[in-house]
């Protein structure tokens, strides 16, 4: 199918893509991505309402856990629809507009939980390095501060895309590989000059993702050099296991975006079924995994859960 004229109109249509060469079995594929949809709405709808119900909660930890909670919701609503219409009622099409919109949030959503876990890394080395300035360095003003700067972030560097993305001819097959719409698949159905959007987009990536892991790599580096320095071996498993939740955050969150970055501009020869579940890892496991983690490794947290379904 081909977006006739050549010309950009939001009334063109994109077509999305399921898993290819297993279009009969949506149906029951449909079954745990719905599950996962499900569990992932729940545990950060739990996490929030934990945390805003218990006041002792009320810590510049747990605020950067409820800001990742938020951003794990937004990507789930953003994207999990998209796919369960797809799985469910073959519903394919997409405006223009809807696509632009869709990877606007994702990708500005994306970044906004990058600068998250960076925090929660710096939050972490704080209270590590310094526990005595703990409460002056982050206070609940200089929280939100942050939280809003991340809003900022995301949205000033992911608002340029749409824009960029407009100004193309559109006259190819108008097919994309995913569920959903990312940047770096749309712009290749453009029959124009995609230069600036892939340096834009390659640029972005690395002065925020590229950044933010290296940040926290250097945090956890400085982290771990304060830990060796603690005589007590209990005392060190104590000040680690702080951060056991934080790490499995990161790796869920940075590995699978990482890969499909590299996978879209440099993976022509991979398979096309690496690139599609890549792409539902990316989305769909972040937000599924970060509020089990969190309730199962940090103490107050699954206690105030555990006393909130007993009630």
């Amino acid at each position: 199918m081909a977006l006739h004229n050549g010309t950009t109109s939001d009334s063109q249509v994109i077509w999305l893509t399921g898993i290819p060469g297993m279009e009969a079995s949506h149906p029951w594929i449909s079954i745990p991505f719905c599950a996962m949809y499900i569990i992932s709405i729940l545990g950060n709808a739990a996490i929030l309402f934990a945390i805003k119900t218990d006041r002792s909660l009320h810590e510049p930890m747990y605020l950067f856990l409820s800001m990742l909670a938020v951003t794990d919701l937004g990507l789930s609503f953003s994207s999990m629809p998209t796919i369960l219409g797809i799985f469910w009622f073959n519903a394919r099409e997409i405006s223009l507009r809807a696509c632009f919109a869709q990877l606007f949030f994702i990708h500005s959503l994306s970044f906004i939980e990058s600068a998250v876990l960076l925090a929660m890394a710096f939050d972490r080395m704080v209270a590590i390095r310094s526990p005595l300035r703990y409460a002056s360095i982050l206070t609940l003003p200089r929280v939100g501060k942050m939280g809003l700067a991340f809003v900022f972030r995301g949205v000033a560097l992911i608002f340029p895309l749409p824009f960029l993305l407009r100004r193309h001819r559109y006259c190819r097959a108008n097919v994309l590989l995913h569920s959903y719409c990312l940047h770096q698949e749309v712009m290749k159905l453009a029959c124009s000059d995609i230069t600036v959007n892939s340096v834009y987009g390659m640029l972005v990536i690395v002065f925020t993702v590229g950044v933010d892991s290296l940040l926290i790599l250097l945090s956890y580096i400085l982290i771990l050099k304060t830990v060796l320095s603690i005589a007590s071996r209990e005392e060190r498993l104590k000040a680690l296991n702080t951060c056991v939740s934080h790490i499995c955050a990161v790796l869920l969150f940075y590995t699978p975006m990482i890969g499909l970055s590299v996978i879209h501009r440099f993976g022509k020869g991979s398979p096309l079924l690496v690139r599609v579940f890549m792409g539902y890892v990316y989305l769909l496991v972040p937000p599924l995994m970060n509020p089990i983690v969190y309730s199962v490794k940090t103490k107050q947290i699954r206690a105030r859960i555990i006393l909130m379904f007993s009630k």
